[in-house]
Order: structure tokens, then C-alpha cells, then sequence
């Protein structure tokens, strides 16, 4: 393989890790907007306590909460569905990118 496609090849890996990084980052924010918009009375179980507001680190833990169990299917809503795979699955792909970036930074050091 020529060290011009590789270098090209090793590249698209690391921006493919960091998109699939960044979509699940976003695919986070985007579920909890959904929430908030179609779902208010849904969302003010993950945003408040029975004493009132909680701060953004605890909103953010239980949203946590939510999106590691499988209760978005139970609203029937495809595109809050689609956001949950979406942070479910991007970070598989993107640590794939990355170790595949790796192997082959590590196999042109070695030839």
C-alpha cells in the first residue's frame, strides 16, 4: 500500500472516530430537546425532584439513566427511537475508527 493512501486511509479513520463521538454527543441533545418538546411531563421526571429543580450535573446523570435502558420504546416515537440507537451505537463505530487508526499508524511504523 502506498504511504499516500495510507496516510489517507489513517486520516478518515480518526475524522470517522471523532464524527461518531460527536453524533453521539449530539443524538444525546437532541433526544433530551425531543423530550422536552413532545414529552414535557416526561422530562420534568428527569429534570426535577420532589424538592423542586435539580442541577444540570443531575439532570444529566439521569438522562444518563434513562437513555441506558430500553424505555424509549415505550413512547412509540420513531425519531426519539432513531436518537437513542444513534447514542447507543455511534461510539462502537467510533472507537472501531480509532483502534483501526492505531493498528495502522502501528503497521507503518513497523515496516
Amino acid at each position: 500500500m502506498s504511504a499516500h493512501l495510507h496516510n489517507a486511509l489513517y486520516l478518515v479513520l480518526l475524522v470517522a472516530g471523532a464524527a461518531g463521538f460527536a453524533a453521539h454527543l449530539y443524538a444525546q441533545w437532541r433526544f433530551a430537546a425531543i423530550l422536552r418538546t413532545r414529552y414535557p411531563d416526561k422530562w420534568r421526571i428527569i429534570a426535577q425532584s420532589e424538592q423542586g429543580p435539580v442541577s444540570r450535573m443531575r439532570v444529566w446523570a439521569r438522562l444518563q439513566r434513562v437513555l441506558r435502558t430500553n424505555v424509549t420504546e415505550l413512547f412509540e416515537d420513531a425519531e426519539l427511537l432513531r436518537w437513542h440507537r444513534t447514542w447507543r451505537f455511534a461510539p462502537w463505530v467510533a472507537w472501531v475508527c480509532w483502534i483501526g487508526a492505531l493498528l495502522f499508524k502501528a503497521a507503518a511504523t513497523v515496516h
